[in-house]
């Protein structure tokens, strides 16, 4: 499994369209069959912080996921309520034996 953990800093007068855009494409992402988890994180301190952690089934999914309507609507929608450009992490998931 390859978790993607994104960093959004957000222009203040944007932050509840962003919220809008992005739970939109969260809603679509997990109908993906690539897409294990799509979860939007908002930082308690600074409201113009999210984070976004994507969890893919396989290594090809993020492309296919980029490939989507929604995934472009949201990027276009986005790019000019950034105040500075996305960055993001991938990991390997690390996983506990189930109970």
């Amino acid at each position: 499994m390859l978790i993607v953990q994104v960093f959004v800093h957000v222009k203040p007068e944007f932050v509840e369209a962003f919220k809008a855009a992005t739970l939109d494409n969260a809603t679509n992402s997990v109908q993906e069959p690539g897409v294990a988890r799509f979860d939007v994180l908002q930082q308690q301190d600074d409201p113009t912080r999210f984070t976004l952690i994507e969890a893919y089934r396989t290594d090809d999914a993020p492309a296919a996921h980029k490939a989507t309507a929604h995934y472009a609507r949201w990027r276009d929608a986005v790019e000019p309520m950034m105040a500075e450009a996305r960055t993001n992490v991938r990991y390997t998931a690390v996983h506990v034996p189930d109970r």
